[in-house]
């Protein structure tokens, strides 16, 4: 059950730290700040998680959520953007 939690907290990490980038990036402050709060859920979990004794799959499974999230928050953020980032004026 560990490995679906590291694999679901790294994913969301990632996501929303490719997230935040992006919103920097775009000078998207509101989107940005958002980012912040799914950045140190996903992060408090991943701390209490780790340092436990861990096995291949757990490692692995930490391993392939990075990926995942980066193209996940690279494909949702035109949709995020459009839907609640600043409205041009």
């Amino acid at each position: 059950m560990n490995a679906l939690y590291l694999l679901a907290a790294t994913y969301t990490l990632v996501l929303f730290l490719g997230l935040q980038s992006l919103n920097v990036q775009g000078r998207h402050r509101m989107l940005a700040a958002i980012t912040s709060f799914g950045i140190g859920a996903a992060n408090i979990t991943i701390l209490k998680i780790m340092p436990g004794p861990t096995n291949i799959l757990e490692v692995m499974a930490y391993l392939a959520g990075g990926p995942l999230g980066i193209l996940t928050s690279m494909a949702i953020h035109p949709w995020m953007v459009r839907r609640f980032g600043r409205k041009p004026g």
